[in-house]
């Protein structure tokens, strides 16, 4: 592996991981930022399409295309609803953890991905990593009361939401055997029919939408460099280096948008990470 190559596969974990981050940096609430960032994707694909990476001649890749943008949609909209709730450095590791939790469950059961005892010994131990990753990341502060927080009950129900979502976006290119680049045009097509979707019947503003188009087109980049290191460094790499997202959503929501935290939650919130990032690793190597 190439020094070189092994940079470039970290750049999409610093590209997703800095989404979120500029949609709440710029503003304009979450339907705002989910219409700008779908057509901010979308701008992407349109750049793949004059570019002759868009094929119109396979139905199955533009139906994956299309329905899994529209899941990314859901997803991505849900997770900014929590982000709007509880901020990003408490939703990004949560939502991390249930997406590799969900697509490696679905990859499980209905696609028979662990069919050795030595992966589902391994498995199951990075399942247990993710849950106590994500416990450690919710640890409240010592001066908040101990009774229930209706946001935050109500962020995990719209984090479920988003995960359904997100898995659906990943899932559809495994089921039928869609993968690289092949579908990119038509997922930023999906996603930006999504995003116009969740918004439609909500109030929003040309200019907020506008300023969220950025985080749109940095989603779409970071999209590219992933299928480009992926021949590279090898998919189980690519994907474990992704999830390193969470490490500059969380810190960055914390050190660059100024998310309060006290000395208690940043020790859960370091040893959550190294958790999540831990089990990712050991979830991306048994692929």
């Amino acid at each position: 592996m190439q020094f070189l190559d092994f940079l470039i596969a970290l750049l999409p974990a610093l590209f997703w991981g800095s989404v979120v981050l500029i949609n709440v940096f710029v503003g304009g609430g979450p339907y705002n930022q989910i219409r700008g960032t779908t057509l901010g994707a979308l701008i992407v694909g349109i750049g793949l399409l004059l570019t002759g990476y868009a094929k119109f001649n396979d139905p199955v890749v533009i139906f994956v295309g299309l329905f899994s943008g529209a899941f990314w949609a859901f997803g991505q909209g849900n997770q900014l609803k929590s982000v709007n709730l509880i901020g990003v450095s408490k939703t990004m590791p949560i939502s991390t953890g249930m997406q590799l939790v969900g697509t490696t469950l679905f990859s499980v059961i209905f696609l028979g991905e662990w069919s050795t005892m030595t992966q589902i010994i391994f498995g199951l131990i990075a399942m247990i990593l993710l849950v106590t990753g994500i416990s450690l990341t919710s640890l409240k502060a010592k001066n908040e009361q101990k009774s229930n927080d209706p946001e935050f009950k109500k962020a995990m129900g719209i984090l479920i939401l988003s995960t359904i979502g997100y898995v659906g976006y990943v899932v559809l290119g495994d089921i039928f055997g869609v993968g690289g680049t092949d579908a990119l045009f038509f997922q930023s097509v999906g996603m930006a029919i999504g995003g116009f979707l969740l918004s439609m019947n909500h109030k929003t503003s040309l200019k907020s939408t506008a300023l969220n188009l950025l985080p749109g087109v940095i989603w779409g980049i970071g999209n590219l460099f992933m299928f480009y290191s992926q021949p590279r460094v090898g998919v189980a790499t690519s994907f474990s280096l992704t999830q390193l997202l969470v490490i500059v959503s969380t810190l960055g929501g914390i050190f660059i948008l100024g998310e309060k935290k006290d000395r208690r939650q940043m020790t859960g919130i370091w040893s959550g990470i190294i958790v999540i990032v831990i089990a990712a690793i050991i979830l991306g190597n048994l692929k």
